[in-house]
């Protein structure tokens, strides 16, 4: 007997398939997506699978052997964890270390030392200011009450390898510095007084005055200088060339 001649038979005896074929193909978009994913979700589970087949063998501690693993997972995502946030750290989340205050400079000024300015040694040896270049002319007024900047300078100049004089202006002048050279003067200083006290009417030192002098006989003049004052430009620029003025 011949089936294929009957209705809904074929040749190989199948039974009838009912096949519809959709007029627009994007109808078959959720098939496949459905598709994919079993064929992802297997490949995963195979994955899995030859990732914990070490673990299944006979004598590896059967599926408990994991926990180490996962235990060490989990200890190297904490530690990365702590490298990423000390990495990207900002500089404003970051300590700081806490900056001494800027100490103040030398502001002075050009001045033309009068011609007729000397100092007197104790002894009673006398000198040209002109002279001494390079070298600092501390004006100590009576009562300045400034040890410690006169202290700082003595250090700076020492550093410097200039010469430095304390030089009284008021009176028991002598007295006075000879006693801060002592204090403060840090083995540099020498003391002196204003022969004829021509330093003195030239630049009224009310407050301490510093003259710092360059070898032409032109002078840098700084006033008030406060305690922890920086001079250790102005100090290392006398060794060089001195600047002129009219």
């Amino acid at each position: 007997m011949n089936f294929a001649s009957e209705p809904g038979r074929d040749d190989g005896n199948l039974p009838p398939l009912n096949v519809v074929i959709p007029d627009d193909a994007r109808e078959l978009d959720r098939d496949v997506l459905a598709y994919r994913r079993e064929v992802r979700a297997g490949r995963r589970r195979q994955r899995l699978a030859w990732l914990i087949r070490p673990f299944n063998r006979p004598g590896s501690g059967g599926p408990a052997a994991i926990v180490p693993l996962i235990a060490a997972c989990l200890a190297l995502s904490l530690v990365g964890g702590a490298l990423l946030s000390v990495v990207t750290m900002g500089p404003a989340s970051a300590p700081t270390l806490a900056q001494s205050p800027a100490q103040p400079t030398v502001s002075a000024s050009l001045t033309k030392l009068p011609a007729r300015a000397g100092l007197e040694e104790p002894g009673g040896r006398a000198v040209a200011v002109p002279l001494l270049g390079p070298a600092a002319i501390a004006l100590v007024p009576a009562r300045c009450g400034c040890g410690s900047a006169l202290h700082s300078l003595a250090v700076q100049a020492k550093a410097a390898n200039v010469g430095l004089y304390f030089v009284g202006t008021g009176q028991e002048s002598l007295t006075q510095v000879s006693a801060l050279v002592k204090q403060d003067g840090d083995g540099e200083a020498q003391p002196m007084t204003d022969l004829g006290g021509v330093l003195g009417a030239a630049y009224d030192p009310a407050r301490l005055t510093v003259l710092f002098i360059y070898e032409n006989g032109v002078a840098a003049i700084a006033r008030d200088l406060p305690s922890g004052f920086q001079a250790s430009a102005t100090l290392d620029d006398l060794k060089f060339a001195g600047p002129t003025t009219r």
